[in-house]
């Protein structure tokens, strides 16, 4: 899952930004209403956490902009600000959720799993397709009941594979759900993982496309 961050405060930001990869989230992290409302407009984002204070303008503002544009992407709220007429103020623009600070990180990750989910019309987060079961908050897999063990970057493939089982996915577009603009990423990087996720849950697991992407496969 691609997370931007959206907060002026650089310990904090840095703090959201390498917790959550430790979670298993991809993150990318700007501090101003002009940068977040540009990254919004030329990228794509599974969630965004947008904090309300920003040195240039209000989180609101950002939230109003993209809600005008069309863009649904869920929006956690975060603020120091927690009286209720803020939290209706921020709901009112569009936010999917609120989280006032000083916050947990595991409650962050789970309001974005939340998120997520109700965007995406599923009532659990749990996903289970041919003989896979997936569950994003405890990152556990399973392959015919038996427990399989995958890194951090093969269960996001496989999650974004589950997700959406009929589609096609292109490498453009995995690599954008599992690296930030700051990481490097080697050319043949989404390949190595699907060999490894073959090897584990079977060469029919995944269906290579040709020139085109993959997709879970049938069997």
């Amino acid at each position: 899952m691609r997370i931007l961050v959206v907060e002026d405060d650089a310990v904090l930001l840095d703090g959201l930004r390498e917790g959550l990869k430790l979670i298993g989230f991809a993150v990318d992290g700007v501090a101003t209403v002009s940068d977040a409302t540009e990254a919004l407009a030329n990228d794509t984002f599974d969630a965004v956490v947008l904090d309300r204070m920003l040195p240039d303008g209000s989180g609101l503002d950002v939230l109003k902009t993209i809600r005008r544009a069309g863009n649904t992407t869920p929006v956690l709220l975060l603020t120091a600000k927690d009286e209720v007429g803020d939290r209706i103020d921020g709901l009112d623009a569009g936010a999917d959720d609120y989280l006032g600070k000083p916050f947990d990180l595991d409650e962050v990750a789970a309001r974005l799993r939340a998120i997520t989910r109700r965007s995406g019309g599923r009532a659990s987060s749990e996903l289970t397709v041919r003989g896979l079961r997936l569950d994003p908050a405890s990152m556990l897999v399973q392959c015919g009941g038996a427990e399989v063990s995958l890194s951090r970057r093969e269960f996001s493939i496989l999650h974004a594979l589950m997700e959406s089982p009929q589609v096609i996915h292109s490498k453009q577009a995995l690599e954008q759900r599992l690296y930030g603009w700051q990481e490097d990423v080697e050319s043949n990087t989404i390949e190595v993982h699907i060999h490894k996720l073959r090897a584990k849950l079977g060469s029919a697991a995944i269906e290579t496309v040709r020139g085109v992407g993959y997709r879970l496969g049938n069997s």
